[in-house]
């Protein structure tokens, strides 16, 4: 393996100063990933214009997913994360997701064609989010966790920010849905740019591996490998379906109870954000204590919060409160799970690793996503959470199952 190392201690402000450098990156991809729930956020406009059932509405987000899977599947079989410019790789990606979101606001389309272009937006998607990760190891030795952490935290943001976007005061109570994409699509395109024109890879760079698409498969042959997946499988059963419906699922109880909607709004936003918070600590402590621990804690109290958050559907105070927690919890074990597979994966395919990971993780949330909407209509608000639990059961199994072998003392240099 060839290591370029680069000359340390700049100070912030400087092209090779590792906090510039990774602020940069973050700052860009928090941009990004306001593209993906820009049209989950106006889901109520768009349900009224498009006259949309449970399930197209749910198509909306779910389209996404499939073509970030399809893109990652793409980047990992041909092992473009190790095989090519990094930097050049995301900027491109982040552009194509950018003119496709915008797309759907400028054209003023239909339900049809925004499902297809919502599909192109996540498979730009699929070329920001892993290599980004591996961006940050380029930078991150011993302090990984936290270095991912930031990164998915600046997702996290991120994907909280059509919310907030959609909670704006209007005239007519909401903001036209066209205004919230194209709010989404600047912030894109202002990250992208942010990113080509400060973003410096760091010192602990790679190699460019060659061709083998046999490391795509690394994923599920190598047992610690394997076990860190599946902790992640657990955590996006949960992950992906929390976001893109309890947002609506604070509105429907804030009307009910005669709260008022657009501080509803307000709590979806609040609730998605939360998970920036979890993810950035979470990476410290995980760095600190340990992996396995930290994500452990974390799958037990966002399974909690699947179980209880139905029962709290009449008392929009509690269920706010507890709303936070969730988002908290949900995502705090998330880059964990990268910073694992990162630590235990072949260090010449780590771009193509944390892709397999990733697409194998998006595919699932397809099915919680969709699930959610049918069931919803079958047991109402107070039950449907309770689909997720299984999730985060079965990472937590995972995870104390990777805790007990040898090879967990890769993780967090020495903290399991």
């Amino acid at each position: 393996m060839t290591t370029v190392r680069f000359s340390q201690g700049f100070s912030l402000g400087q092209p090779n100063n590792k906090a510039f450098n990774l602020a940069v990156l973050a700052l860009g991809v928090l941009l990004v990933k306001a593209l993906w729930f820009s049209a989950s956020a106006v889901v109520p406009q768009l349900a009224e214009v498009w006259e949309l059932s449970a399930s197209q509405r749910a198509w909306l987000t779910m389209s996404v997913q499939l073509g970030f899977v399809a893109g990652a599947l793409v980047s990992a079989f041909l092992n473009l994360a190790d095989r090519f410019d990094l930097t050049r790789m995301l900027v491109a990606s982040a552009l194509l997701a950018t003119l496709s979101n915008a797309l759907i606001a400028i054209l003023d389309t239909d339900y049809d064609t925004a499902i297809v272009l919502r599909f192109v937006t996540g498979f730009g998607i699929a070329g920001v989010y892993p290599p980004g990760m591996k961006l940050v190891a380029t930078w991150c030795e011993k302090d990984r966790g936290f270095g991912i952490g930031l990164l998915v935290g600046a997702l996290t943001l991120g994907a909280s920010l059509p919310h907030l976007l959609n909670a704006m005061p209007a005239s007519a109570g909401m903001p036209p849905w066209p205004t919230v994409l194209e709010g989404a699509s600047w912030l894109a395109l202002a990250g992208a740019v942010l990113i080509a024109a400060f973003f410096k890879p760091g010192p602990f760079l790679t190699g460019r591996a060659p061709f083998d698409w046999r490391h795509a498969l690394d994923a599920l042959r190598h047992r610690p490998t394997r076990l860190a997946n599946f902790g992640y499988l657990g955590h996006m059963w949960e992950l992906y379906a929390m976001w893109a419906w309890v947002p609506l699922f604070l509105i429907a109880s804030y009307e009910q109870t005669g709260w008022s909607t657009a501080s509803a709004r307000f709590a979806g936003f609040a609730t998605v954000a939360a998970g920036s918070i979890g993810a950035l600590l979470a990476g410290i402590y995980a760095d600190r204590f340990g992996r396995t621990l930290v994500t452990t804690i974390s799958l037990v109290v966002s399974g909690a919060c699947c179980v209880v958050a139905g029962l709290l559907f009449e008392y929009p105070l509690a269920l706010t409160a507890l709303c936070l927690i969730w988002g908290f919890a949900v995502v705090a074990d998330s880059a964990q799970f990268s910073a694992a597979v990162s630590e235990l994966a072949d260090s010449r395919y780590v771009g193509t690793a944390l892709t397999v990971q990733t697409s194998m993780g998006f595919l699932l949330t397809v099915v919680t996503i969709l699930l959610i909407p049918l069931i919803l209509d079958a047991v109402g608000w107070r039950y449907v959470f309770l689909l997720l639990a299984p999730g985060p059961a079965f990472g937590v199994w995972a995870m104390l199952s990777l805790r007990r072998l040898p090879e967990a003392k890769r993780l967090a240099s020495g903290n399991r």
